[in-house]
């Protein structure tokens, strides 16, 4: 199975379909939002949501659903990254509630070779997440910093730091 790509296997245009998708439960939801302290009742108070908003139900916090889909694309573009460079734009479009389930993709929009150093170069993706009925609601675009063949020759191959067993 293939985790991420060095620079030469990135090629503009092309799309990354992740899998699998992941159906959000409301313990993810509530967990996420108590460990990251937001405890907004839109997320956590069922009455509230109920009675008070336009949706009649708790929406899924949306920092949730990015992190899903950032976490998604992984094995396809920042598998092999030396680092992630810039998240440039994040848009929530539309809600997402518990019992959703999210998929996402991603596209190559752009590739250059670093003008430091010879060994890596950028991708520019863009990733979008939608639910189990087609419809869209995350978009963000990154920009990654993933190495280039000789790179990683350089440091152990395809799975650098991996020990061999001693017997």
């Amino acid at each position: 199975m293939q985790f991420g790509r060095s620079y030469e296997e990135f090629e503009v245009g092309a799309i990354y379909k992740h899998w699998p998708g992941k159906t959000v439960t409301e313990y993810d939801d509530h967990l996420f939002c108590l460990l990251t302290m937001n405890h907004h009742p839109l997320h956590l108070d069922t009455n509230y949501a109920a009675e008070s908003t336009q949706f009649g139900q708790n929406v899924v916090v949306g920092n949730y659903i990015y992190s899903i889909l950032l976490g998604m694309s992984v094995p396809d573009v920042s598998g092999k990254a030396i680092a992630n460079l810039e998240i440039e734009s994040l848009r929530h479009i539309a809600p997402t509630f518990h019992g959703d389930t999210i998929y996402g993709e991603t596209v190559v929009l752009d590739k250059w070779e670093s003008k430091s150093k010879d060994d890596r170069g950028v991708v520019y993706v863009e990733t979008k997440g939608y639910k189990q009925d087609g419809t869209v609601v995350c978009l963000f675009r990154r920009k990654v910093m993933v190495p280039k063949n000789s790179y990683l020759e350089a440091r152990g191959g395809e799975q650098p730091g991996r020990p061999t067993p001693l017997s």
